[in-house]
């Protein structure tokens, strides 16, 4: 029964807070798609499931899982509209448009915030997820063009080598 304790009377009608909040809940979802036209709504909550879960693992057993591969993947289809490729596709991770993505991830354990790219793989864009010890993520999508030039097959960047703006996981706490 609604009442004055539950909700209010307006234009002839009972107003919910739950009604109020999954109105906010949209308003917020709107903000996110103007601040990230890619974001993959759909893959947010297996998102922080995984991560969730990977924090409280480290919590409670003083150990990682083996699942930050899959969360910078993860991330990369929520924060950037990754299209991921099947499971061991070689060449490259996925797609963002016509652009292939190979996604790197430093995972939090790690002593160094670098990756180390094959350049003999196929993709035009690199996306370098890093999870920090506080279990937030930050990215940074680079243009295979804006990478130094070597003459090897393999290329170490590092993260603070790149002025590239980067995309942070503050907004998964907003939704």
């Amino acid at each position: 029964m609604w009442n004055d304790d539950n909700a209010f009377y307006d234009d002839g009608e009972w107003i919910t807070w739950t009604d109020i909040n999954a109105h906010l809940s949209q308003l917020e979802r709107l903000e996110l798609r103007a601040r990230f036209p890619h974001i993959n709504l759909n893959m947010l909550p297996y998102l922080r499931s995984l991560l969730d879960l990977a924090e409280s693992y480290y919590d409670q057993t003083g150990r990682h899982l083996q699942v930050y591969g899959d969360i910078g993947e993860l991330f990369g289809e929520v924060a950037h509209g990754l299209k991921l490729h099947r499971n061991y596709a070689e060449g490259s991770d996925g797609k963002i448009g016509n652009d292939f993505v190979e996604v790197k991830t430093i995972t939090p354990f790690k002593n160094k915030s670098s990756v180390t790219i094959n350049l003999e793989r196929n993709f035009s864009k690199v996306l370098i997820v890093k999870i920090n010890a506080n279990f937030e993520i930050s990215s940074k999508l680079i243009d295979r063009k804006s990478l130094p030039k070597t003459k090897g097959k393999l290329l170490r960047l590092d993260w603070d080598g790149f002025d590239h703006e980067a995309t942070t996981s503050e907004w998964l706490e907003e939704i």
